[in-house]
């Protein structure tokens, strides 16, 4: 995993690693593949022109940072199911997941790159985009119970993603923003834009996981630069030193791991101004809300947390953590963030497991059946 916030109770024990993190892993996904071909254009089809993008981002990768280990989920033409890609990378527990895709639209004129961290759609595009990836369980066998029920072209579909939140949504947002950056002002692409939506590939990772669309095929004109041999390098060598700006503001920033005080006893209730939550038994998953971070520590009676009781400080390395709200049942800790957005727009939902360790978020709603 890329950054693990083990989050510690105020007053509870610590133990902290000495060692300083850093970015070992990374698995590169070359979209569709096989019989699924993925968006076409005139004279190519999206699972070619996303295969050689993702070998030259590779090669650049084992060529200059070779200390990295580069994993692909395929270098072949050949299909991998969505739920499989992510397995690869959880299994090798890389420390970035980047799937790498091309665009395709109605319009022909429609052109520029887009980078998405995985989250609910905002706009009608973001949601036909997805829905145009996630079309690529129609080639797996039994789809629908793979993935629980799930139809890529259904809208109500998607709304499951207002229940699921990716951990490491800041991170994937960090990383996405590099990429569109590199993009815009290196290789002279328009950018639209760093963006969520809820793509299956995305969807079971457990680390900072982005997808790229590297352009519109349905553009005749980016349809020539897209399968020339200078614009797939162009595109490689953006996302490879947006990669490399990645790695190193995230080993700047690199946070030692701690451990819950197996012993801790839950505080009573935590009130927010009109809902309050239970701080309910550990029993296997607990889940809380991370509302703040600062270098230095702020007073709980401080007018930045005025009307809530019982927030949790912890700290480690040179941070402190603030946390709000505890309990078993994930509906009602959605529920409660709901209510205090407002005032923590930017908080977020982190799960922790029966051994004080924080755990991603997929996982602890696959163990709970998501207590809905």
């Amino acid at each position: 995993m890329l950054i693990i916030l083990n989050f510690c109770i105020t007053n509870s024990s610590y133990s902290q690693v000495d060692e300083k993190y850093t970015i070992k892993t990374i698995v590169i996904d070359a979209g569709h593949g096989g019989k699924d071909d993925g968006t076409s254009g005139r004279k190519s089809k999206e699972k070619d022109v996303a295969l050689a993008i993702s070998l030259k981002l590779g090669s650049y990768i084992e060529e200059n940072i070779p200390d990295i280990k580069v994993i692909y989920t395929r270098t072949t033409d050949i299909f991998i199911p969505l739920n499989e890609r992510a397995n690869i990378a959880n299994r090798n527990k890389a420390d970035l997941f980047i799937s790498i895709h091309i665009n395709g639209n109605k319009n022909p004129k429609a052109y520029g790159t887009e980078t998405y961290a995985m989250g609910l759609h905002k706009t009608s595009g973001n949601l036909e985009v997805a829905k145009l990836e996630n079309s690529a369980i129609l080639f797996e066998e039994d789809y629908s119970t793979k993935y629980e029920g799930f139809d890529p072209n259904s809208s109500e579909s998607y709304i499951i993603f207002s229940f699921l939140q990716n951990t490491f949504l800041d991170q994937s947002l960090n990383c996405a923003v590099f990429v569109e950056n590199e993009f815009k002002n290196k290789a002279l692409r328009k950018s639209r834009g760093v963006k969520q939506a809820g793509f299956l590939v995305l969807w079971q990772t457990t680390m900072p996981s982005i997808l790229i669309e590297a352009g519109f095929l349905t553009n005749p004109q980016e349809e020539r630069y897209l399968i020339s041999k200078n614009g797939q390098e162009y595109i490689a060598s953006a996302i490879y030193r947006a990669f490399k700006s990645y790695k190193i503001s995230i080993e700047e920033k690199s946070q030692f791991a701690a451990k819950i005080d197996t012993n801790i006893q839950s505080n009573d209730s935590i009130q927010t101004i009109n809902t309050s939550i239970l701080n309910e038994s550990l029993n296997t998953i607990t889940f809380k809300i991370q509302i703040a971070s600062s270098s230095n520590s702020i007073s709980t009676s401080s007018d930045f947390f005025k009307g809530f009781q019982n927030i949790e400080e912890f700290k480690f390395d040179k941070y402190f953590k603030y946390t709000i709200g505890s309990t078993s049942n994930f509906e009602k800790i959605v529920e409660y963030k709901k209510n205090i957005e407002d005032k923590f727009p930017d908080a977020f939902i982190i799960a922790i497991d029966e051994n004080s360790n924080l755990i991603p978020l997929n996982v602890a709603l696959d163990k709970t059946k998501h207590n809905l």
